[in-house]
């Protein structure tokens, strides 16, 4: 499995409240809750200009699953109920880390000058193709389905990306690379699991990324992936992997940290490469075998977005030839990751959680069945 450096991104927003502390952890104990469902008509506060630790959209998106008797308590007593479920999440030693993280990328935004300044904010009709942008306009399945492909159920492909834009972020990443070579920067890579490529989210893509996410992401989220947290991704990891000669070659069976992923083919020329989809899987489940109807490979084509579950398992094959990079964009809801620790049924999204469902109804039909047999005779 892959795990990310560091997800968090910030949103900018224009402050709605006068600057305040943040919280302070006294009031609420260890074994603060959230409520199983959210109360949909509740209007969540803005937290954007609080000196949190977290993302402020996590609070914003968690307040309606608050306790009904803190909905009309202080924004400060909110968040401090927030941050107590939050850090039975972060140990300090993850704090400490992401506190570190964030000082790594202060270093390359004031030193670091970008090639192309006109990609780190999103320029929709210079980004997009029109059939892309068109379906988002109109944000309805019949819309989405129209320029989608779902070759299986829960993996759309689709075009996206002008080559235009394309080719500007393979020259930008290039560049951010040769500044790392001549500064003798340490870089850290996108995950566990590759050892080239950049978080975009470093050298300043985070605020372009996110609206990715939250303006041309989760519309389609919210329709096709629900049940897994698409209607509350909060936060992202934005990345390039790059493979091919003096690259890596291929990338291992796994799962992504991510509710959402999206991956999107840059280019440039390029052969093999394939990913392979095998299912998807809770942690439960994530080594059990491949079902016939779960085995679904694809082909990379420039331009071209694969839209599927951080938990559908998948891996890259061998680059045999060329050089090829895809933009990565795993898309998080923490909203769902907290919703997860009250699961106590089947997950209805695990493909080996549904088919043992199945297989425990047939038997007790069955046994039902004989024991009726039983009876009549």
């Amino acid at each position: 499995m892959s795990h990310p450096q560091n997800g968090s991104s910030d949103r900018t927003h224009q402050q709605q409240h006068p600057h305040v502390p943040p919280p302070m952890l006294s009031s609420y104990g260890p074994n603060s809750t959230l409520r199983s469902s959210p109360k949909r008509d509740h209007n969540p506060e803005n937290y954007d200009d609080m000196r949190l630790q977290f993302n402020h959209l996590i609070f914003t998106s968690l307040e309606q699953y608050l306790p009904p008797h803190l909905l009309n308590r202080s924004r400060e007593d909110k968040a401090n109920y927030m941050v107590n479920i939050l850090h039975r999440y972060l140990p300090e030693s993850e704090r400490v880390r992401i506190q570190k993280h964030k000082e790594y990328r202060r270093k390359i935004l004031s030193n670091y000058t970008p090639l192309h300044k006109e990609i780190y904010s999103v320029h929709a009709e210079n980004f997009f193709v029109p059939s892309f942008l068109q379906a988002i306009k109109e944000s309805r399945e019949v819309g989405f389905r129209r320029v989608m492909a779902e070759p299986v159920k829960g993996i759309f492909t689709f075009q996206m990306l002008q080559p235009k834009f394309c080719e500007k972020l393979i020259s930008e990443v290039d560049h951010f690379e040769r500044w790392v070579n001549q500064t003798k920067f340490r870089i850290m890579r996108p995950n566990t699991m590759n050892q080239y490529g950049a978080v975009l989210d470093d050298f300043g893509m985070e605020t372009m990324l996110d609206r990715l996410m939250n303006d041309f992401i989760l519309p389609i989220s919210r329709v096709f992936f629900t049940e897994v947290g698409g209607s509350t991704l909060d936060s992202h990891h934005g990345f390039i992997v790059e493979y091919g000669t003096n690259r890596d070659v291929e990338l291992g069976f796994h799962v992504d940290d991510s509710e959402i992923t999206l991956n999107i083919c840059l280019g440039k020329e390029f052969s093999g490469g394939e990913l392979f989809f095998r299912g998807v899987r809770c942690d439960e489940h994530v080594n059990t075998e491949t079902q016939s109807e779960e085995i679904f490979d694809y082909s990379h084509v420039p331009g071209h977005a694969v839209l599927h579950r951080g938990r559908h398992r998948h891996g890259a094959r061998p680059t045999t030839s060329g050089h090829r990079l895809n933009l990565i964009l795993w898309c998080r809801s923490s909203v769902f990751r907290e919703m997860k620790s009250y699961q106590r049924n089947f997950s209805t999204w695990c493909g080996e959680c549904r088919r043992k469902k199945k297989e425990r109804e047939r038997i007790s039909i069955a046994a039902t069945k004989q024991e009726l047999l039983r009876m009549s005779v």
